[in-house]
């Protein structure tokens, strides 16, 4: 069964924006310093300079993710014609451990927002096996469901996203 029309991810549009509707297959745990991610989570650029700490569930070492995260909402959530932008890229990573165990293909880049609040989702998918996944020539108008298909990745497996505004951001509405 597919997300539900009311779960977050639905309802801030990352399912349709950025990836098509999907089940969750997998646990994903993501914090950014004592923080857990939670989908709609507001957090400053100050707090997510550092790449965060991943955790995946699943029951067999022999089984592999890719862990992608994008801003869909660059330059801006009302005009987001730069949509996709890759901040990190993890494939590799064996299921019951974390990105820390995955290659690192893009480096960590934190959200920087410049105008309104942006989405960040991160998305995990199943690979078909080690090494199947390659870094993309660049960072700007990512694709991930180009990405997906083009090796063959399927839907996420899981996935999260937080809101993302510059220190003296003020809130207001994302659009």
């Amino acid at each position: 069964m597919s997300l539900s029309p009311r779960d977050p991810l639905v309802l801030a549009r990352v399912v349709g924006d950025v990836v098509d509707p999907f089940m969750r297959l997998i646990s994903l745990r993501v914090n950014y310093g004592q923080r857990q991610v939670t989908n709609g989570l507001d957090l400053r650029t100050s707090q997510v300079l550092n790449k965060p700490t991943v955790e995946i569930g699943g029951d067999d070492l022999r089984n592999f993710y890719t862990l992608v995260m994008v801003d869909p909402d660059v330059p801006s959530p009302s005009n987001p014609h730069l949509r996709e932008y890759l901040h990190w890229l993890v494939t590799d990573i064996p299921a019951t451990t974390g990105t820390a165990f995955g290659n690192e293909l893009v480096h960590y880049e934190n959200p920087c927002p410049t105008s309104g609040i942006h989405r960040v989702a991160l998305m995990l998918f199943w690979q078909l096996g080690r090494q199947t996944v390659y870094a993309p020539e660049w960072r700007q108008r990512f694709n991930t469901r180009e990405f997906a298909e083009n090796y063959n990745l399927g839907l996420p497996v899981a996935a999260v996203f937080f809101n993302c505004q510059r220190e003296n951001g003020w809130g207001g509405r994302r659009t």
